[in-house]
C-alpha cells in the first residue's frame, strides 16, 4: 500500500475537506483542541469542500479549510509547507476577517461567534520545543482568558519527532500519520481503534484516489518541488552575491582604511618634526602643543631625546 504526502496542500485537502468524510475533519478537531462531552464537536458544515481543480487555474486555487460546527463556532485549518515572510501577521488577517465576516454592517455584535485558527507548520515557528502551541488573548494580571472569541493552535511537525512506539494520545497519533503516511507501507496498527483516523489513512491511499486526483497531485509535488529549488537557488544565489559584495565592500573599506592610516601616520611624523624643530629653537612645550596638537608626554619625550642626541658624545 502507498500513500500519498498528507503534507501536500492537494492531500491536506482532500482528506479533511471531504464533504462525504467530515468525520475525519470532526475527529481531528476534537483529538487537538482535547474537547470533551458537551464541548465535543458533532458536526460541521465545510465551507469550501474539496473539489479536483483544474490544473491551468491551480495557481489561483486557495486550498485551506473553512468549517463551523454545530454550535455555530468557525475553524480555518491551514497546511503550511514553505516558511514565508509574515505568516503570522497574515494567519491573524484571516481569522480577524472571519470573525468580522460573520455580520453584515447594521446586524447585531451577539450574532459573533468563535473563531479556531489551526496552522499546521512544516517548518519551526516559535521559540521552544513544543511542537503544539495555543495562543489565546489573557487578562495580563489575572491571566483569565476573558475574551474568547478568537484562539490560534499551531503544530510545528519538524519538532514532533516521536517514532510510532512513543505514540500515546490521539493528537500525536494523528499528527504521525499527517507528518509520515507517505514513508508507511500499511495502516499502523495505533489507528485501529481510532475510526477516523483509520479512515484517513484509507482516504490518503493512492488506491483511493482517480486518475485525474493523481494527476493533480503529481503536479503539485512537482510544482513545490521546482518553488523550494527556487527558493533554494536564490538562497545560495543570495548568499554567493553576498559574499562577492562583502569581499568588494572589505577590499574598499581596507584599502580606504589603508590610505587613512598612511595619511594619519604622516601626519603625525611630520608633527613630531615640526615639534623638534620647535624644540630646537627653544620655543615652549605648551606653544608646541597648540601648534602641532601632540600631546604633552610625547612633546617631552621629544625634547628629552633631541637633548640626548644634542649632547651626546659620541
Amino acid at each position: 500500500m502507498q500513500f500519498v504526502d498528507v503534507k501536500t496542500d492537494i492531500a491536506f485537502k482532500k482528506i479533511f475537506g471531504s464533504e462525504q468524510h467530515k468525520e475525519i475533519l470532526i475527529g481531528f478537531l476534537n483529538a487537538l483542541l482535547e474537547l470533551e462531552g458537551d464541548t465535543r464537536i458533532k458536526d460541521v458544515t465545510l465551507k469550501n469542500p474539496w473539489q479536483p481543480p483544474d490544473i491551468p487555474l491551480l495557481k489561483e486555487t486557495i486550498l485551506d479549510i473553512k468549517a463551523v460546527d454545530n454550535r455555530g463556532i468557525s475553524f480555518l485549518v491551514e497546511m503550511q509547507i514553505r516558511d514565508t515572510n509574515f505568516f503570522d501577521k497574515r494567519a491573524l488577517y484571516y481569522t480577524a476577517k472571519a470573525y468580522t465576516g460573520q455580520i453584515k454592517k447594521g446586524e447585531h455584535y451577539p450574532k459573533l461567534n468563535q473563531v479556531i485558527f489551526i496552522g499546521i507548520l512544516d517548518f519551526n515557528s516559535f521559540d521552544g520545543d513544543n511542537y503544539l502551541t495555543r495562543h489565546l488573548i489573557l487578562n495580563r494580571d489575572t491571566l483569565k482568558q476573558e475574551l474568547r472569541d478568537i484562539e490560534f493552535n499551531f503544530i510545528e511537525l519538524k519538532k514532533f519527532n516521536k517514532s510510532e512506539a512513543e505514540l500515546e494520545s490521539i493528537i500525536e497519533k494523528w499528527l504521525y500519520f499527517i507528518k509520515n503516511a507517505d514513508n508507511l507501507s500499511m495502516i499502523p496498527k495505533n489507528a485501529e481503534n481510532i475510526p477516523e483516523l483509520n479512515e484517513a489513512y484509507k482516504l490518503a491511499s493512492m488506491n483511493a484516489w482517480s486518475e485525474e486526483e493523481l494527476e493533480i497531485y503529481e503536479y503539485w509535488q512537482i510544482r513545490d518541488a521546482g518553488d523550494r529549488y527556487k527558493i533554494q537557488e536564490e538562497f545560495e544565489k543570495g548568499i554567493e552575491k553576498g559574499i562577492e559584495q562583502g569581499i568588494e565592500q572589505g577590499i574598499k573599506k581596507g584599502i580606504e582604511q589603508g590610505i587613512m592610516k598612511g595619511i594619519e601616520t604622516g601626519k603625525i611624523e611630520r608633527d613630531r618634526e615640526f615639534a623638534v624643530r620647535m624644540i630646537r629653537d627653544g620655543e615652549s612645550n605648551e606653544k608646541i602643543v597648540t601648534y602641532t596638537g601632540l600631546p604633552m608626554d610625547e612633546i617631552e619625550r621629544l625634547q628629552k631625546d633631541n637633548v640626548t642626541k644634542t649632547f651626546d658624545p659620541t
